[in-house]
């Protein structure tokens, strides 16, 4: 299990974890999106957003 925690906000993945990526949120059109290596492609992931 991974918890995470912060100022009131508590979240648990009651998941295998495999892998743990810091990565920056980048343009894409109309949007924005985080790259990920293609090894993950069909797998589950969870984005959470750092305050600066």
């Amino acid at each position: 299990m991974s918890r995470i925690s912060s100022a009131g906000i508590e979240v648990s993945i009651e998941e295998e974890v495999e892998e743990v990526l810091k990565k920056e949120v980048t343009p894409f059109g109309n949007s924005a999106k985080v790259g990920c290596p293609k090894r993950h492609l069909g797998k589950k992931a969870y984005l959470v957003v750092c305050k600066e």
